[in-house]
């Protein structure tokens, strides 16, 4: 059974730090690409960062690019997002996935980030 477990959010002040963590169960995760994305109410997702089987391809999005970092332990079935510099606009739930799961529909709980200004 595959799931995807984020965590590591929380309530900061701009300008602080957080680091996110997700751990994948059910699926050969070395094998994958993983992505970040975050939802802020009434908003569509966003994509942020992926990173690609062994971490030697990266991208970001314009708006987290020099801020945030992507990466991965596949070891430990895991990916992270360092991010750094925090905005209130970074107000959001933050989610990893695969694009596999992404296209099936399948989402975790996501981790809520909450950035006081």
């Amino acid at each position: 059974q595959v799931q995807l477990v984020e965590s590591g959010g929380g309530l900061v002040q701009a300008g602080d730090s957080l680091r996110l963590s997700c751990a994948a169960s059910g699926l050969r995760f070395g094998d994958h690409e993983m992505g970040w994305f975050r939802q802020a109410p009434g908003t569509e997702r966003e994509f942020l960062a992926a990173i690609n089987w062994n971490g030697a391809k990266i991208y970001y999005a314009d708006s987290v690019k020099g801020r945030f970092t992507i990466s991965r332990d596949n070891a430990k079935n895991t990916v992270h997002l360092q991010m750094n510099s925090l905005k209130p606009e970074d107000t959001a739930v933050y989610y990893c996935n695969t694009e596999q799961l992404r296209r099936r529909g399948y989402w975790g709980q996501g981790s809520q980030v909450t950035v006081s200004s």
